[in-house]
């Protein structure tokens, strides 16, 4: 250890510092939910490179989002290890791909096909099938499917006959379909997402001079959210590897709610048993929620396969030790926690107006809105609930909708403070980009009411607002660098409206109080959802949900929707919380282990 690594250790907790330490050899980190993991994983790295053990040029840090990547690269840069590569396992192999195509195969590499939509319908076209839009969605998330799981056409041809086609197509009209639009692919010079992944590992696996390359272009691998990792990703992953053994993997096995995309929690649970001699870390400090809120994810969880038993530590400094600005919390500490609560409503338009009304009582008593949250199954019932909001005064805004760096009030904005910043030197940042925000119509003030004058005015000052997080010194021309490095990478600043998410995209987020609605059989757990797997998934989906919420929790559910007065039922995962769950989770936490603290 040298004098400048010491430092990168202090605010650890003792498992996190296990994980920091734990530089050399095969390294599996279970992380429950709100236990620090990215801390403990970008502090391992930056410990690795400030100790001298690790070349910041032959690591790589690989997540699933371009998101996660960005914050990963963000946290790096802060501590020192801004030389590594953190990037989604697809930008990383899509760039070995162009760089070694021209060697091995000649020319440039193929185009990468976006949609796979036009191209599925002209491949039916030409085989004269009828198909309309939705199959033609259900067929391109089969192939999707297909190649993430790294499954041949022999192999995926005998599942298929065995569990249906989408559709009214038969399985002889599907395969012809699907050798139909690689057959179109080839003949344009393009690839798919997923050849991307296939492509790399090909050349890798059959061309030595390439594994050889890669090899000793990159020594160290980090693997963020392994639990989401398919087999095409792990093969690849393997491929990188070579006979080395030096990879660090973190997840947590509740959190797989991606199968439907390939993603299996086998490759975590089993890493042990790959890697003999591994070091085996688990996390399960959470500093994020309140212990009414993780009591009743735990009971949720209680007896399922890898489900890690988290413990609730009361500490002031969570969000600052997880050095993560953008998700502190916005409410104080010593606001009263109120247990989670299980609220029934007459129907779905009575459950949406009765959360609008809850969130409009807590922004009146001084809760930003963009700390609450409100997390549904599907994107169907988003509408109710923009509506309810809008009819209470509370702004709102879409996870996964209208992006926010699309917005064109966003991309004048950060095109006007890029130009700018050319030209503009020695003012203070806030001087500068307030300057050019306010020529383009912002004020400190915000404009009453919602609508669209507000959402506009919400847009720009969320950019304002970023001169905040910026670290001390930072140049206008720094800032807006920065700016353009989270526009590329989509990585949205906090807007003063409340989120309205499904429990899918909201993974990864966090906010100080949550709803999650529409709590019946058919909804959660969804109607298609067949045997214990499926069950077991949607399962994780809540979990996701439950862990999310820092502070207050609420979980609702309609007797009747608009139509089917009166035939919903409660989900089978509320009637194990049931309405009892105020008392049981003062049982509960008043029987969990003391906090642990840290050292």
């Amino acid at each position: 250890m040298t004098v400048a690594s010491e430092p990168l250790l202090d605010a650890l907790d003792d498992d996190q510092r296990v994980v920091a330490e734990a530089l050399i050899g095969p390294v599996c980190v279970l992380a429950g939910a709100g236990t620090g993991k990215t801390r403990a994983i970008t502090h391992r790295i930056a410990y690795g490179v400030a100790s001298g053990a690790y070349d910041p040029a032959r690591v790589m840090a690989l997540t699933f989002t371009s998101r996660a990547a960005a914050e990963l690269r963000a946290r790096l840069r802060v501590l020192g290890a801004g030389g590594v590569a953190a990037r989604t396992f697809h930008a990383a192999a899509l760039a070995q791909l162009n760089h070694f195509w021209p060697l091995v195969v000649g020319g440039s590499a193929p185009r990468i096909l976006e949609f796979k939509g036009r191209l599925l319908g002209e491949a039916a076209e030409r085989l004269r099938l009828r198909v309309d839009v939705p199959t033609l969605r259900d067929v391109a998330s089969e192939i999707e499917w297909r190649k993430v799981s790294a499954l041949g056409m022999d192999a995926y041809a005998e599942r298929l006959a065995a569990r249906g086609a989408p559709g009214a197509l038969t399985p002889e009209q599907m395969l012809a379909l699907i050798a139909g639009y690689e057959q179109l692919k080839d003949e344009r010079r393009m690839l798919d997402f997923e050849d991307v992944l296939l492509a790399t590992a090909g050349m890798i696996e059959s061309e030595p001079s390439v594994a050889m390359h890669v090899r000793e272009s990159y020594r160290h691998f980090v693997v963020d959210e392994y639990q989401d990792v398919s087999p095409a990703q792990q093969q690849l992953l393997e491929l990188w590897l070579g006979d080395r053994r030096d990879v660090c993997v973190v997840g947590d096995a509740s959190q797989t709610i991606y199968s439907f995309a390939g993603a299996t929690p086998e490759y975590l649970l089993g890493f042990e048993r790959r890697y003999d001699g591994a070091t085996l870390v688990r996390l399960e400090r959470n500093y994020r929620s309140a212990p009414e809120v993780v009591a009743v994810a735990n009971r949720l969880m209680r007896g399922r396969a890898g489900a890690l038993q988290l413990v609730a530590v009361a500490d002031d400094r969570a969000h600052e030790r997880d050095g993560a600005p953008e998700r502190q919390s916005t409410v104080e500490r010593t606001t009263p926690v109120l247990e989670p609560e299980v609220v029934e409503y007459a129907d779905e338009l009575a459950e949406a107006r009765g959360v609008a009304t809850r969130i409009r009582q807590r922004v009146d008593a001084g809760v930003p809105p963009e700390s609450i949250a409100v997390l549904l199954r599907v994107n169907s019932q988003t509408a109710i609930l923009e509506r309810a909001l809008e009819e209470v005064g509370v702004g709102s805004r879409v996870r996964g909708a209208a992006r926010f760096f699309d917005r064109p009030e966003v991309r004048q904005a950060v095109h006007a403070l890029r130009a700018a910043a050319l030209t503009i030197a020695g003012e203070p940042l806030f001087k500068s980009v307030s300057d050019v925000l306010r020529s383009l119509g912002w004020t400190v003030d915000a404009p009453d009411g919602p609508g669209a004058v507000r959402a506009r005015w919400e847009s720009l000052n969320a950019l304002a607002r970023l001169v905040d997080d910026a670290p001390p010194g930072t140049t206008f021309r720094e800032f807006a660098d920065e700016l353009r490095a989270r526009a590329e990478a989509q990585h949205e600043p906090p807007v003063a409206a409340v989120t309205l998410a499904t429990l899918h995209s909201a993974k990864g987020l966090e906010w100080d109080e949550v709803h999650i609605v529409g709590l019946t059989e058919g909804m959660l757990p969804i109607a298609y959802a067949k045997g214990l797997d499926a069950i077991d998934e949607e399962r994780r989906l809540l979990y996701v949900g439950i862990t999310r919420a820092r502070r207050r929790l609420t979980l609702s559910w309609p007797r009747a929707s608009g139509q089917h007065r009166g035939e919903r039922e409660p989900s089978r995962f509320l009637q194990e919380l049931g309405t009892r769950t105020p008392r049981a989770v003062r049982a509960d936490a008043a029987a969990a282990p003391s906090s642990a603290g840290r050292r």
